[in-house]
């Protein structure tokens, strides 16, 4: 006949006294506690392995730690799993390694992972503007929180201070962000769901606003205020750069002498230093090409066509534009992305082929077979545009006030 173990009482396991040897009591279903020589008591389950049939233990932790009812209820889970066919040890071990992995799995750490994979997508300067939002706006209070912990509240905590000083479209940035980031850690099995869906709701909408620029009719008088302005020579090229070849301003502030086609005369940007990440050729007026006569003693020598005046060895800042004009007195009329704006309504007006005057913007055409033949077919016909509007540059220029004009007359002598 089976011998019947008789459960343990409360008392009987705190009384229990250490001996010479460890010893055990048994509380029956494999449950026991073993009390060593040193007086610490644990509570041990033993059990046959599921397929091996090995006896082996698994520790449910030490007494007072945990208590009688507490070792019965863990000792009911174990059993539960055997039924199951799963070894509660290596259950366990499982569990522990995925709380592991989660609470390694940090917000700065899961953005990094997303990040190497989101600035393949985007110009370098953009990914920078990217990296640097998260640095300064979400890392300091959120970096170190595992991603499983992020939730809605908890962001838009961080996000108030923000919203409170007005800049509400930095707040949608952060949102916009947030979410790709969620999303990439659903995607990779991190999290189960995206907290942050609709969370920009949390938050008042900003006004959108158009990039500051001036009418067509202000063109001379921009011409005038770059001759008469104290600014250096290089800013001054650039601006008249992004104004002759239609580029925005990180694409011509880091224009490179080797995409330079001299031959055709023409500017082949590669698709990677592009906003949407497709190549753009831009034809070179001869205003243009002045341009780059008058940097060619200037940066011939170094990688980029406009060097940053403190690091040469570096391309200017894409905001080096907006401060020159800045502090030319346009500061909240113009800024150097509307300079774009400048060309697109002048030749709109003129009467120029709209499709074309977007192809020289570079807006994306989401036919990819239409924008691959109008890349061949326009490029002639935005070459004609281009010297018209540079023509027309030189003229509200008065022939003597830029620099692309003046490099050109000195061509033509040569």
């Amino acid at each position: 006949m089976a011998r019947i173990t008789r459960p343990l009482t409360n008392t009987e396991v705190k009384q229990a006294k250490p001996k010479a040897k460890e010893y055990n009591l048994a509380d029956g279903n494999g449950l026991a506690l073993r009390v060593k020589p040193s007086g610490s008591k644990m509570w041990l389950f033993n059990y046959s392995r599921p397929y091996t049939k090995k006896r082996t233990n698994i520790s449910f932790g030490k007494y007072p730690g945990v208590s009688l009812a507490g070792a019965r209820k863990l000792r009911t889970d174990a059993l539960e799993l055997l039924a199951d066919d799963t070894d509660p040890k290596e259950h366990r071990e499982q569990v522990a390694k995925q709380i592991a992995e989660a609470l390694s799995n940090t917000f700065k750490h899961v953005t990094t992972k997303w990040f190497a994979v989101k600035k393949t997508t985007v110009t370098p300067d953009y990914g920078d503007d990217i990296w640097r939002s998260f640095k300064l706006h979400l890392f300091p209070d959120l970096g170190k929180l595992p991603i499983h912990k992020l939730k809605a509240g908890i962001v838009i905590n961080t996000l108030g201070p923000i919203a409170a000083k007005g800049n509400l479209e930095t707040v949608k940035r952060l949102c916009q962000r947030l979410n790709e980031v969620m999303t990439y850690a659903v995607n990779t099995g991190l999290v189960d769901a995206n907290p942050m869906t609709g969370i920009s709701k949390a938050f008042q909408a900003p006004t959108k606003k158009h990039m500051p620029t001036l009418s067509p009719e202000r063109l001379p008088e921009l011409m005038k205020a770059l001759t008469t302005a104290s600014i250096k020579l290089t800013t001054r090229c650039l601006i008249e750069w992004q104004l002759h070849t239609m580029v925005r301003p990180a694409e011509a502030a880091g224009a490179r002498w080797e995409e330079i086609d001299w031959e055709h005369q023409q500017w082949n940007i590669p698709a990677e230093r592009m906003k949407k990440k497709k190549p753009h050729s831009v034809p070179l007026t001869n205003q243009a090409m002045g341009l780059l006569e008058t940097m060619s003693p200037i940066s011939r020598h170094r990688e980029y066509i406009f060097p940053s005046d403190r690091a040469p060895t570096k391309h200017s800042h894409p905001q080096t534009a907006n401060m020159a004009l800045k502090r030319m007195g346009y500061g909240g009329e113009l800024v150097s992305h509307g300079l774009r704006s400048i060309a697109s309504t002048t030749l709109n007006e003129q009467g120029f082929d709209a499709d074309v005057v977007e192809a020289a913007l570079a807006h994306s055409d989401k036919n990819e077979v239409r924008a691959a033949y109008n890349r061949a077919e326009y490029l002639e016909r935005r070459r004609i545009m281009m010297a018209w509007w540079s023509e027309h540059i030189e003229q509200a220029a008065n022939g003597n006030m830029s620099l692309a004009s003046g490099a050109t007359s000195l061509r033509s002598i040569n």
